[in-house]
């Protein structure tokens, strides 16, 4: 590959061939968590889970991001970017990305994988594999457990193609009468009420010591006779269509936007199919006939040679009984701040506290407002709600506080995507109870991470705030990596009550000292701090900009860092996922580094940090470097201005991430990742394997201590009386 400004010339920031194209960078992302699958020295567990986490990111890969450029070469609109590629050009280099990797992943499970789960007596059955006493058995599960459930459905003049639903699982059968005659054609669907795996007994008092697992597909093809009586079975092939799953809202024109979100789900799941998969032994002349069903090309066609998804292996990763092929169980410790059944708004007017989860628990998340739903003392809460799990207990306790008759105002994002039914659900319960909820500012997304509560204590009405960087979900705050601030700091209680106020009221936004907010300054801001940088950088003065992100894509922050790198910052960028700029290009970019860690946790957090010439800016947030988060949602960055915090963040977190060479792979030029490695006679350093042993460090030292005050309060015992 040719670099662009490796001449001597004066860089043009703006050249396409200085971006990466963000969807092949997405792919690159994807193409780390097939490497962590890969990883011999990961719990074999482990790897079937990352093979899943593949499989479900292509899923919303097709859904989203490819139905979206499939609609634009059908529209012959060309919404390009900067990388100057078209639409077309993106979708081939896609598609033979895709079908390699999926080659790669269905490979890695046939010749590794499922060899070592068979050596663990796990194995994978096909039905036709069964011997005499385990077919009985499948024969029995099928008549009683699916038989019932499923509905052939023809396919001929009388009878179009039915509409499948968004990644269903479905079988096409090929049969014919007695007499011959042409072939009929039926589409059966595999009822999603059943596990596609299905665990086999394993025989009295453990006498099969072999966990033995049919897939369910297999099962219905071996009996899939029954289905057509009188018929004979040319054959039976399962196949998985993918839809696009975009919702499409004008909220200028919608009158209720929940009914309108309601109506646009259900026709979703119908939506323009993107991408069909079929089992690898599928004739072409079955392939052929769903292509034209589905108005697909080949392009479009892939043949799995295994499970037709990956995530139809999670009964196995699930499996309490397989713990010894698993990661260690964590758990998080206790803030020494914040022990349990501690006053937490006590707590929070004692000092700032800031967690990290999800090495520090999140339980003082729920606490807090938990307490703040039966505290007396407690007026008012404020919240925003972008993400948040089916049985919330976050959501339950806003309830509570609502028929408590305190004012509760939420900010429900309906379009939160994927998770749009769930908000639905939230939103309708909390309207019941009687809080205030809002739905958002028009036309933008609320993704900002926000808790305010209003509480008379005995000196004054004072404001309690929460401020993260991720959702208020906590089942996936313990899979996830992120920041939670808690503060009573007046300024930025302040400020966090304004932000409310704008976003559920008619006021304009004013304009704030401590929070950066999109989309209203938050793009500026940075672009103002970027420069900064660079100014010093030019001036002699030592120039340092560090960011951890999901996603860096915007090309005007791009141009900025290439701009301050020339000057002679030095820049750290710790990027997840995608990355559209292009480090160590000479007279362009060779002051930039950019390395993604992809490990045990979603690294999820986003840090900003600015050295502005020895006093540092700092801050966490929701918002990643993307247009969407400048511009179409609201997003909230906010600075840790604590001196003990901000030495924590600046001095322990910030260096072991950029200091991994475990699980962090560095970009290269070319837009391809290279695994770092410790150097010679040095120690493997992964940051999310320190902050874990740091965390359980901390749970034994606060175990200890809670041992030794349980000691000094136990009353000494007096002497026995002796006996006469």
């Amino acid at each position: 590959m040719t670099l662009p400004n490796d001449k001597g010339d004066t860089p043009n920031f703006s050249d396409p061939a200085n971006f990466i194209n963000r969807e092949l960078s997405w792919l690159e992302f994807n193409r780390r968590v097939l490497e962590e699958a890969q990883d011999p020295t990961q719990p074999l567990l482990e790897r079937v889970k990352f093979l899943g986490i593949v499989s479900s990111n292509l899923d919303e890969f097709f859904e989203i991001r490819v139905a979206g450029i499939k609609q634009q070469i059908a529209s012959e609109t060309s919404d390009i970017g900067p990388d100057g590629m078209s639409p077309t050009e993106t979708f081939n280099a896609i598609e033979r990305i895709v079908h390699e990797m999926v080659t790669a992943q269905y490979a890695l499970w046939n010749e590794e994988l499922a060899p070592h789960l068979r050596q663990h007596q796990i194995r994978i059955r096909q039905s036709g594999d069964l011997n005499a006493k385990r077919a009985a058995w499948a024969r029995r599960y099928f008549q009683q457990e699916v038989f019932p459930m499923l509905t052939p459905l023809a396919v001929d003049a009388s009878h179009p193609f039915p509409q499948l639903a968004n990644k269903s699982h479905n079988l096409l059968v090929r049969a014919r009468t007695k007499n011959g005659g042409n072939p009929l054609h039926a589409i059966v669907q595999v009822p999603r009420a059943v596990s596609r795996l299905i665990l086999m007994p394993r025989g009295e008092k453990g006498g099969d010591e072999n966990w033995n697992y049919l897939y369910l597909a297999s099962l219905i093809k071996n009996h899939i006779a029954d289905l057509f009586p009188g018929l004979t079975i040319d054959g039976a092939h399962a196949f998985r269509v993918t839809r696009n799953s975009d919702l499409y809202i004008d909220e200028e024109e919608a009158d209720n936007l929940l009914r309108s979100i309601e109506q646009e789900l259900r026709r979703s799941s119908r939506g323009n199919a993107v991408r069909l998969e079929v089992e690898a032994d599928c004739p072409n002349d079955f392939s052929d006939l769903l292509l034209d069903f589905f108005q697909l090309g080949p392009a479009d066609l892939y043949k799995v040679d295994g499970p037709l998804s990956m995530t139809h292996l999670a009964p196995l990763v699930a499996n309490d009984a397989f713990a010894k092929l698993k990661d260690r169980v964590f758990q998080p410790a206790r803030d020494p701040a914040l022990p349990a059944h501690a006053d937490i708004f006590e707590a929070m007017r004692k000092q700032d506290i800031l967690l990290h989860h999800p090495y520090e628990s999140y339980d003082p998340v729920v606490e807090l407002i938990e307490n703040a739903a039966t505290d007396p003392q407690v007026l008012a809460l404020k919240i925003t709600l972008y993400r948040t799990s089916g049985d919330s207990s976050i959501v339950e306790a806003l309830i509570n506080a609502a028929d408590a008759g305190k004012q509760v105002t939420a900010l429900v994002e309906l379009r939160a995507r994927f998770d749009e039914a769930n908000n639905i659900q939230w939103a309708r319960r909390l309207e019941e109870a009687g809080a205030h909820v809002v739905y958002g500012v028009v036309g933008l997304k609320t993704h900002c991470k926000a808790l305010l509560i209003v509480r008379r204590d005995t000196d004054r009405l004072r404001q309690y705030v929460h401020l993260g960087t991720g959702n208020y979900h906590p089942k996936t705050a313990r899979i996830y990596t992120d920041f939670s601030l808690f503060t009573t700091a007046q300024e930025l209680t302040e400020e966090v009550a304004i932000v409310f106020n704008t976003l559920t009221g008619l006021a304009g936004y004013p304009g704030l000292k401590k929070l950066l907010v999109a989309p209203f300054d938050l793009h500026q801001r940075l672009i103002e701090m970027i420069e900064a940088e660079r100014n010093f950088a030019a001036a002699g003065k030592p120039g340092r900009i560090i960011a951890k992100l999901n996603s860096l894509v915007d090309q005007e922050v791009i141009e900025k860092l290439y701009e301050a790198s020339c000057a002679g910052v030095q820049i750290d960028l710790v990027v997840r996922g995608i990355c559209s700029l292009r480090p160590g290009i000479p007279r362009l970019s060779e002051n930039i580094r950019v390395i993604s860690i992809v490990g045990r946790f979603l690294e999820h957090s986003r840090i900003y940090y600015f050295g502005n010439d020895g006093d540092p800016l700092l801050y966490l947030a929701s918002a990643d470097w993307m247009p969407r988060n400048f511009y179409r949602r609201v997003e909230i960055a906010f600075p840790v201005e604590a001196p003990n915090l901000r030495a924590e963040l600046i001095n322990e977190v910030l260096p072991r991430f950029l200091h991994d060479h475990g699980k962090a792979r560095e970009l290269q030029a070319d837009g391809t990742y290279i695994r770092l490695k410790p150097a010679k006679g040095e120690a493997p350093a992964q940051a999310q394997l320190q902050f874990r042993e740091h965390s359980r460090r901390q749970a034994k030292k606060l175990a200890e201590k809670q041992r030794r005050g349980k000691m000094r309060l136990s009353p000494v015992k007096s002497p026995p009386t002796p006996r006469a």
